[in-house]
Parts: structure tokens; sequence; C-alpha cells
């Protein structure tokens, strides 16, 4: 039995959405995987819709949760991850070596900036691409350098907010 995608506003309400996340319509995930010459399944447009609707970058779990109960296997849901990463889709971040999948901005950002993860809740959040753009590596390394990946820990402002952090 095949459940249709829920769309953005299903998985997240736009008053429960964070600001800065976007949303797509059905008909938008299906015209990007169109694109990207892959088919446009359930489970593969609900997990792009869940991705567009997240501020930070989702691990599998993660994603598992955003869709709550569906009759989807966890591992057809870890494949259609997979596929949208490699088709461009969903760049990953390794943070605390755990895959977290993010929806592919218009923009172009390939996800390469810092994040911040919380030492109390283990929330992760994306940072400005700014923070590390003044960065620059020479020497002999440099030309040999694929990927920089800056990551800052220290407590979020909810965690900061409760008083009751371990950082502090």
């Amino acid at each position: 039995m095949h459940k249709q995608a829920p769309s953005p506003t299903l998985v997240r309400s736009a008053a429960q959405r964070p600001q800065g996340a976007m949303s797509i319509t059905k008909d938008e995930a299906r015209a990007l995987l169109r694109e990207r010459e892959l088919r446009a399944t359930g489970p593969r447009i609900a997990v792009l819709c869940v991705l567009a609707v997240s501020e930070r970058p989702l691990s599998h779990s993660d994603v598992l949760a955003e869709l709550g109960d569906t009759d989807w296997d966890p591992a057809t849901i870890y494949r259609n991850l997979v596929k949208l990463r490699d088709a461009g889709l969903a760049p990953v971040s390794r943070v605390d070596g755990i895959d977290r999948y993010a929806f592919m901005r218009e923009d172009g950002d390939e996800h390469h900036h810092p994040h911040f993860v919380c030492e109390d809740c283990g929330r992760v959040a994306c940072l400005p691409a700014a923070l590390t753009e003044s960065l620059s590596m020479e020497g002999p390394w440099a030309d040999s350098i694929k990927q920089a990946v800056v990551q800052l820990r220290g407590e979020c402002p909810d965690c900061l907010a409760e008083g009751g952090g371990s950082s502090g």
C-alpha cells in the first residue's frame, strides 16, 4: 500500500515553519525530480518536501520523524535520501559522525557552510557562509583541499534561555 506524499503544509504548518525555511509544492518537487532524471515516487516527493521546509540539515532519523506514521520502510527513505544526494538535490554534511541532508536551495548553496551543534540538546543549525568566506589556504596543501568543514559548538539560544546548560 502506497501513501501519498504529504504536502509541506502537512509536514509542518506555515506558522510552525522556521524562519528562513522554504516550502515546495508536490508539483514543484516532481519537476525538480524530473529535471534530475529521477522518478517522482511518493516517498521521494515526501522526503524532498520535508527537507525543503527544514531550516537545518536532517539525519535519516529526523526525516523519518518528520514524515510521521507512513507505510514506507526506513530503508526506502534512506535509499531516497541517497538518490537525492547523488542527484544534487540533497547535499549532505557529516555532523558528529551522522550524515545530515539539506534541501538544495535556489541560490546554488551546496551546503558548504558552517554548522552550529548544541552540546546540550544536540540541535544542529546552519550558519551563514560569510563566517568562513575570509578564510584562505596557502602553501603546499592548498591545491589538494576538496572541502572544508567548520563546526562550532556551544549552547543554542533555547538551552541558554533555559539556563541549565553544561557549557556555562
